[in-house]
């Protein structure tokens, strides 16, 4: 039988223990805490919008911002409160792609809200609303676009962006989507390739010269049926793709079997924004649910 002292030496003991065992889990519990909230930024994030079947996209590295279109009438708001929410006061580039309405859109409300350091454009020039919007807004910043006609490079902490241009001046079919500026976003190891309205005539020229694999692909035309989309992946081999579609205009049945076949996980913005994250070795794709 235990004595008095012996009962309250084992009660101390096990309250010494007690306050150990707690202490070390109060610890943990914040170590763990704070392993959750201390998020350091990708060296490169981008960020589809959700812009119905219309193209907007955020490129942000540690010190620059690049947006590649602005989606459609009215939504050049979205994009302009977007940046402000994430603290972006300057967009170092505007990347438009082509001129229609859901690419260059809202793209008056962007340049006339947010500083640019350089708008790039495409060389095919539309006789529509939005277009002498854009002009006007572009002539009110007193900025001067650069029409691009050769391949143009820019880095931005260690990211290299490539803009290729049409290789035509005017094409017999769909001249607007075959206009288009091509993207190419390097950090590392990763590629990221933006083909904007692509379709067979600009696809092919972009085949012609040297393609590259590719770890995630912008899906030309909104995921739409095209003859060359087997073709392109074949010759990209993308893991990822991202299609910029809406509930009203869905993606194409045989673009996105042709895109399980390779292999590619398919995000559809119609079901979210979809964000990224890239640090040059590896690539996170998810909705963005923010």
């Amino acid at each position: 039988m235990q004595t008095k002292a012996q009962k309250r030496f084992c009660c101390l003991l096990a309250a010494v223990l007690l306050f150990v065992l707690c202490g070390c889990g109060t610890v943990a519990q914040q170590s763990a805490a704070a392993a959750q909230t201390d998020v350091s930024p990708a060296p490169l994030a981008v960020y589809f919008f959700d812009a119905d079947k219309a193209d907007a996209i955020l490129l942000t590295t540690e010190n620059a911002a690049v947006l590649i279109d602005c989606g459609e009438k009215g939504f050049g708001g979205t994009i302009a409160d977007t940046l402000a929410a994430r603290g972006i006061a300057k967009l170092d580039l505007l990347i438009v792609t082509h001129f229609d309405q859901d690419h260059v859109g809202g793209a008056a409300k962007v340049i006339g809200t947010v500083e640019i350091g350089e708008v790039l454009q495409s060389n095919c020039p539309k006789d529509s609303g939005e277009y002498k919007k854009y002009v006007r807004a572009l002539k009110k910043a007193g900025i001067e676009p650069l029409t691009v006609r050769e391949t143009l490079s820019f880095e931005y902490d260690g990211v290299t962006i490539t803009i290729d241009p049409p290789l035509e001046e005017t094409y017999a079919e769909n001249a607007s989507n075959n206009s288009s500026l091509i993207v190419t976003v390097t950090l590392g190891e990763q590629t990221l390739l933006f083909l904007g309205d692509a379709e067979s005539a600009r696809i092919a020229e972009y085949l012609a010269g040297a393609p590259v694999d590719c770890t995630l692909l912008k899906v030309p035309h909104h995921g739409g049926k095209e003859p060359m989309t087997e073709t392109l992946l074949e010759a990209v081999r993308p893991e990822y793709a991202v299609i910029t579609c809406s509930d009203a205009e869905r993606e194409s049945a045989s673009t996105t079997a042709a895109l399980r076949s390779c292999g590619a996980e398919i995000f559809l913005t119609r079901l979210g924004a979809v964000s990224v994250r890239c640090d040059g070795e590896t690539i996170e794709v998810f909705y963005d649910r923010s």
